[in-house]
């Protein structure tokens, strides 16, 4: 199973060196002072069980997507559309795309440009760069996943790489539900510059998030979505299953990277205003972290 990885971050290089460990033949596409490190090395995969250095190919160029049997897209929202462009020339036709994004909007973007099989996955795992190439896992790391995308056997080779799969008809309710875990912790930890389990306890975060998640089932709502389940007991689950975790939206504005948030909550007021939905909270949440992160 040839696999191809763009976007060689650290939700890109978890999933790619779990596979590779698996004997997978995986590519990673990435910026050079990962794919240097990952050439000379390996790329570090230090995760609750294990740390080791895993053996995999990199690269720098979207070319290398060629060959592959399924492409996981794991760009930022705002680099999906460059990803894609650079991507296609070199795509056969019957190699599949599953978008492990942050957002709702990544696979309308994809389906426009590519005309390849692409679905949509839902990630839930923590992890972050500690350094170039190397990844730390945190926690987690199920994916919800439509299906006929992956056969039974490559369903099997995800499971045996310690991937779980959970197979949705209903993978846009899951897109949604998980963009409201992300509205409720990720701007808030970015702007504190603290991690979940921390957040939690602290005085006022929890009726502020109660706030932000009501102003997402409003919208929810309005969109016509249907949401697998009540989302806040995962809510409030956060910080127990993931007490060390900042957002990647803290990473990003940390590192002085431009961040998703106009996929997050800036997705929640415009879709709010198309309706008429006042979103307040939200809108606040989008736009001190527009204003914090690098211009």
């Amino acid at each position: 199973m040839k696999i191809a990885i763009m976007g060689a971050g650290s939700v890109g290089c978890y999933y790619g060196g779990m596979l590779a460990r698996q004997g997978c033949d995986v590519m990673l596409i990435g910026r050079p002072a990962h794919v240097d490190a990952i050439d000379r090395q390996g790329l570090r995969l230090q995760s609750q069980a294990f740390d080791a250095l895993v053996p995999l190919r990199a690269s720098t160029e979207a070319a290398a997507v060629a060959g592959a049997d399924l492409v996981l897209c794991c760009v930022k929202s705002l680099d999906t559309a460059a990803a894609a462009h650079a991507m296609a020339p070199h795509l056969a036709g019957a190699t599949r795309i599953l978008s492990l994004q942050n957002g709702v909007d990544n696979l309308d973007t994809l389906q426009a440009i590519l005309p390849q099989t692409v679905a949509p996955a839902v990630v839930y795992v923590a992890t972050e760069m500690a350094g170039p190439g190397h990844v730390v896992h945190h926690g987690r790391g199920e994916l919800v996943v439509p299906p006929g995308l992956l056969t039974a056997a490559e369903q099997a080779v995800f499971a045996a790489a310690g991937i779980p799969l959970e197979l949705s008809d209903n993978v846009v309710g899951a897109l949604w539900f998980k963009l409201i875990l992300n509205c409720a912790f990720n701007a808030i930890s970015a702007i504190t510059q603290r991690p979940y389990g921390e957040l939690w306890p602290a005085p006022g975060v929890r009726d502020s998030v109660k706030v932000l998640v009501d102003e997402c089932l409003t919208v929810a709502k309005a969109e016509g979505v249907v949401l697998p389940a009540d989302p806040w007991p995962s809510v409030e689950g956060i910080a127990a299953s993931m007490p060390g975790q900042r957002s990647s939206t803290a990473q990003d504005l940390a590192r002085g990277k431009p961040t998703e948030i106009d996929y997050l909550n800036g997705a929640i007021v415009r879709r709010g205003q198309a309706h008429g939905i006042a979103t307040p909270a939200n809108l606040m949440l989008h736009t001190l972290v527009r204003n914090l992160q690098a211009p």
